[in-house]
């Protein structure tokens, strides 16, 4: 979802979707990419380099379509900033087959159905994610578009989550008493 290579977003958690899309509504958005359901896997290399070092390689199947994603190293800051680097891909098995011969591993797996949403003339994106561990809103775009479309919203600074769906799901876990593994509906 970057606009050129840099994405810069944060998280909010929300009650529930309901909610959410009553809060967007209110505050002036409408659905610019209707409700679709998203399956995404991320691979490392067996010593898990990607994750040590906080980057992130991926493929989305959403929709009908397939996508590649590198993630860089993310910048310190109150928003996650990092680079992204996405491609299509015509055959999710076949890239993830790549991915395996190349030494890559699956070593996670999340489920989420997603909502976009935008204001009339503005250029950030707000997306409703339903997840196994919690319903989130994520804002993307400027770091001011993103502060204030929050504080619109009713949120804070420190309401800000920057971490991946990966830890949340991890502390997920841990809050729930159940052992991690993929954050999946099953």
């Amino acid at each position: 979802m970057s606009k050129g290579t840099q994405e810069t977003e944060i998280k909010l958690a929300v009650k529930d979707a309901r909610s959410a899309r009553r809060l967007l509504r209110e505050a002036g958005f409408i659905v610019s990419k209707p409700r679709v359901f998203e399956s995404n896997t991320v691979f490392d290399t067996p010593d898990l380099s990607l994750r040590t070092s906080s980057r992130l390689l991926r493929i989305r199947e959403a929709g009908g379509v397939a996508t590649l994603t590198y993630k860089g190293v993310p910048l310190a800051g109150k928003h996650k900033s990092r680079e992204e680097l996405e491609v299509k891909i015509d055959n999710a098995a076949a890239m993830m087959t790549i991915a395996e011969r190349l030494g890559y591993r699956r070593v996670f797996r999340y489920e989420k159905y997603r909502t976009e949403f935008h204001q009339p003339r503005r250029a950030g994106v707000a997306m409703l994610d339903e997840t196994p561990a919690g319903v989130y809103l994520e804002l993307e775009g400027t770091p001011h578009w993103i502060d204030l479309t929050a504080r619109r919203l009713g949120f804070q600074e420190s309401e800000y989550i920057t971490d991946s769906y990966g830890r949340i799901y991890v502390d997920w876990c841990a809050a729930n008493g159940r052992t991690p593994g993929d954050m999946t509906f099953e």
